[in-house]
Formats: C-alpha cells, structure tokens, sequence
C-alpha cells in the first residue's frame, strides 16, 4: 500500500519525525523563554555587575543591612533622647488678657503661663498704662510660683494646667 507514492511504513515514520520535530520546536522556544526570565532575575540579582563572585554579592548585602540595623540603632537612641528632653521643653500654654486699669480701652493687658509636662516654667504678665508699660516674669514650679501671683496669672497657670498636649512622640 501506497500513500503519496510512499509505502505506508515510510509515511508513518517521516509523520512521527515531523511531530517529533515540532514538539521539540515548540520545546526550543518555551526554554528560551525561561532562560530569557532567568537571565533578567540574574542581571537584577547582580545589580549589572559582572564577573563577581556570589559569595562577595551576598557578603557585601549582609555588610548594607548590618549597616541598616546599626543606623536603625542609632536613631532609636536619638529618638529616646529627644522624647526625654520633650517632656522639658515649653507643652502647656495658657493666656489671658484683661483689663487691669478702669482709664485704658480695651484688654491690652495679658497674662501667659508657658510650661512644661511637670508644670514648671514661667508666667509673664505685661501691664499697658496711657503712660507706659510693665512686664514682669515669675518661675512657675510644679504649678506654683514662690512670688504673689495676681488672680489673672493664677488664671493663665490653670489654664496652661488643663491644656492637655498629646504625646504624639510616643512613637
């Protein structure tokens, strides 16, 4: 028997060469394909550098990120510092203005506490006359002054007292 002047024997077997050689065609291209995937992942991973070891790309990755976690220690210290050094800086701020003499307009006199997270600091009261004016300052601990405070410093100190500030630095 006869197919295409060929016996049936020969025409079988040059079919199965040619679905040989197509599967081994399609086979071809999907490997190129995967080698072109890991030939980008290998020129991503070595950061376009060439003839290097990987024992030195892996020794110099360890050595960035012990660098990192060192640097990472470091501002967690200055942070713990500054967040200490927060609680003495000026938190609380209370103001009052009022009128302190029945002849002057307007409240051109004022009163500001200006504390700190345990309430220490200073109370400055400035006094505006038709003929000149006065500001005094008095230290302010734990709430209290040593000196008279007059009852709108009294106020501002309460005041500043109940101004609550978060802690946003505690992170």
């Amino acid at each position: 028997m006869y197919i295409f002047g060929l016996q049936i024997e020969l025409f079988i077997l040059i079919c199965v060469n040619f679905f040989l050689i197509l599967v081994l065609i399609l086979m071809n291209i999907s490997n190129r394909l995967k080698i072109k995937k890991l030939k980008n992942k290998y020129y991503k991973f070595m950061n376009g550098l060439s003839d290097v070891n990987l024992e030195e790309v892996i020794d110099d990755c360890i050595d960035k990120v012990n660098n990192v976690i060192d640097k990472n220690k470091d501002l967690e210290y200055q942070m713990n510092v500054l967040k200490r050094n927060m609680y003495y800086c000026v938190q609380k701020v209370g103001i009052v203005r009022y009128n302190a003499f029945d002849d002057v307009g307007s409240d051109l006199c004022f009163s500001v506490a200006l504390l700190d997270n345990n309430d220490d600091g200073v109370v400055v009261s400035s006094l505006y006359t038709r003929d000149s004016s006065s500001t005094y300052a008095k230290p302010v601990s734990r709430g209290k002054s040593k000196y008279v405070l007059s009852a709108e410093e009294v106020k501002a100190i309460d005041d500043a007292r109940k101004t609550h500030v978060s802690n946003t630095y505690d992170l």
